[in-house]
């Protein structure tokens, strides 16, 4: 079953980090734009405010958010594949929590206006 990752295309930040992960990615990962996508919302059962917030991932019949999916496309491409056995391991994945929310949050400010 594919991994489906919901992203953020109209932020510039995130579709160069997206697009880069897709010129690595094999066919187990799916890429999915959030923006003004009803069906996304749907899979999700996130709101978009929710998307925009943060990237989101639906494996295996679960919804996974935040700095586990980069885990998840990090164990997906063998030239990222370092970074997943780095930062699988708890206070690892402490760190990049916090960043990826910090990061996140200012991301979200700056593409706030995409709700109106």
């Amino acid at each position: 079953m594919k991994n489906k990752v919901f992203f953020n295309n109209s932020c510039n930040i995130c579709r160069a980090e997206i697009n880069h992960y897709k010129k690595y990615s094999n066919e187990n990962i799916e890429w999915v734009d959030i923006t003004n996508n009803k069906e996304a919302q749907q899979i999700t059962s996130k709101s978009y405010k929710a998307l925009l917030r943060r990237m989101h991932l639906a494996q295996d019949g679960k919804i996974i958010e935040g700095a586990e999916v980069f885990l998840v496309i990090w164990k997906n491409i063998p030239k990222y594949n370092f970074l997943y056995k780095i930062f699988k391991i708890k206070p690892m994945f402490f760190f990049l929590k916090i960043f990826y929310e910090i990061a996140a949050y200012f991301l979200f400010l700056k593409n706030k206006h995409l709700l109106k």
